[in-house]
């Protein structure tokens, strides 16, 4: 199976039959032709999920709702919170609030809570099992908030995250945000991820152009028998 970075939280799983899209805002290049999702993963066969967490504007465009005039076995899920602002229509795709859930034949995809709008997904595919946190994150700026905004931040986050590991004890990978905007805590939501829940391999995200600071999160990650993986560039990939 095949994990590529596409942009920001945008990510594409290859399985054998069939391709993942999550949380698609722009494509691997500016020039969308050169671009991995465009010049490849929109040309290969089987059947094309397209996921979206939430309405945000760097998680959801509604450009992929033209994909359906060059796939033709296309199917979109989406968070409930894309419809209920009206970003696309009920015939548009199927829609999860926190703990609905997706299967066919290929996937099964539970939706699970997020600490800003709508969901993160719990993926299972095969024998994998993979996460995409959405928004999910231990979002708080030590340097400008106050204790009461942490303290409320940190329990808002543990008890999302303490409902996702009663319901599962082992990842096999994981997407997860380390955004350097956050200050000198911006690893404390991932660092308390792999804390709770086994997780062989993870993929910072919503980490913009900053590889480095992404790439830093790597020590920690090893130190809990975890591999964090170290991007490059946009339209990397590995296989997990």
């Amino acid at each position: 199976m095949k994990l590529t970075y596409i942009y920001h939280s945008g990510y594409a799983i290859e399985a054998k039959d069939f391709t993942v899209i999550i949380d698609y805002y722009k494509d691997s290049d500016d020039n969308l032709r050169e671009g991995i999702v465009h010049k490849k993963l929109l040309k290969n066969k089987g059947r094309l999920y397209v996921l979206s967490t939430h309405s945000h504007a760097d998680h959801f465009n509604s450009d992929i709702l033209k994909w359906k005039a060059l796939k033709k076995d296309i199917t979109y899920i989406f968070s409930k919170d894309i419809l209920d602002s009206r970003m696309a229509g009920e015939e548009d795709a199927i829609y999860l609030d926190k703990l609905d859930v997706y299967k066919d034949h290929n996937i099964i995809i539970r939706a699970f809570g997020s600490t800003d709008l709508g969901v993160s997904y719990l993926i299972h595919i095969k024998d994998k099992t993979i996460f995409h946190a959405g928004d999910l994150n231990n979002w708080h700026w030590n340097e400008e908030s106050t204790e009461e905004e942490i303290r409320e931040a940190e329990t808002f986050y543990r008890n999302e995250l303490d409902l996702l590991a009663a319901n599962v004890k082992h990842i096999d990978m994981a997407m997860f945000p380390v955004d350097p905007r956050l200050g000198k805590d911006y690893m404390k939501g991932a660092e308390q991820f792999i804390d709770a829940i086994q997780t062989t391999s993870i993929a910072p995200m919503h980490f913009g152009e900053a590889y480095d600071k992404a790439s830093a999160f790597a020590p920690y990650a090893a130190a809990k028998g975890s591999k964090a993986i170290r991007w490059q560039q946009r339209g990397e990939n590995i296989e997990f």
